[in-house]
């Protein structure tokens, strides 16, 4: 599992947050993208240094500069993407998360991040060409998420899947109770009202990061995982590993990785 120590990314700067990390959260590397260029000057791939890679990058500390070497990283079907946004907040969220993205992925190519070479997986529900995004021929798997200002791409030799959420308020944790396991929805409510989004935050990251995992998304029932809501993750299935992510005050996040 990554430590977060640097990860030497060409074009981005990366960095450890402060320590000490609780041995439960794994810690990813900080991405700054004030320094991503077009480059074509790219050198080989390098391989993965760990298991599994975890980089954050955090929307607010990007200047204008560097959002506008982002957006040119993009390919022509996500700039139509960024430019239908009607709020600048989620423009740039979307266009920094999907610049990290292609900026982590060219580096451990060998590949300008423009140049990737992106494809969508079949939809695990209807077969149509709009799945999850995938290298067909690099060997290697990786997971994006982003919301509001936070930004986590995962990487790794296995089928991986990463989700980072806001704090989720009580009005929509009521909504979507059904999506809990019936373990977990006894859990939650033994807790004191006053800890339980965090509580359904953290077990609806876990969910989802092993859904994403699984290829399925949400085509696949949330209730029918148990991944817990206490401080460590339960295990949704026999050979995967979930770990939940240190992330800044206010969000939660965690990652699913297939292991042997």
């Amino acid at each position: 599992m990554s430590d977060g120590r640097p990860g030497g990314l060409l074009g981005l700067s990366a960095h450890a947050p402060p320590s000490p990390v609780p041995p439960e959260r794994l810690c990813p590397a900080v991405l700054d993208l004030s320094g991503l260029r077009r480059r074509t000057d790219v050198p080989g791939p390098r391989p993965l240094r760990e298991p599994l890679e975890l980089y954050l990058a955090q929307v607010a500390a990007q200047d204008e500069q560097a959002l506008e070497r982002a957006r040119e990283l993009l390919d022509a079907e996500e700039r139509a993407r960024a430019a239908a946004f009607r709020h600048d907040r989620d423009r740039d969220a979307y266009v920094v998360a999907h610049a990290a993205l292609r900026g982590v992925l060219g580096v451990l190519l060998g590949v300008r991040p423009q140049a990737l070479p992106l494809a969508r997986e079949p939809c695990a529900g209807c077969g149509g060409p709009h799945g999850r995004p995938t290298l067909r021929t690099s060997g290697v798997h990786f997971s994006l998420s982003h919301s509001g200002g936070l930004v986590m791409v995962a990487l790794a030799p296995a089928p991986v899947g990463v989700d980072v959420e806001g704090l989720v308020k009580v009005r929509a944790m009521l909504g979507a109770q059904s999506a809990l396991h019936v373990a977990e929805a006894e859990e939650l409510a033994r807790l004191p009202a006053p800890e339980r989004p965090a509580a359904f935050t953290r077990t609806w990251v876990r969910k989802e990061a092993y859904l994403k995992g699984l290829g399925t998304g949400l085509v696949r029932n949330p209730a029918l995982d148990y991944v817990g809501t206490g401080p460590l993750p339960g295990v949704p299935s026999p050979g995967w590993t979930l770990r939940d992510v240190l992330v800044p005050a206010g969000y939660a996040a965690a990652v699913a990785l297939r292991t042997p």
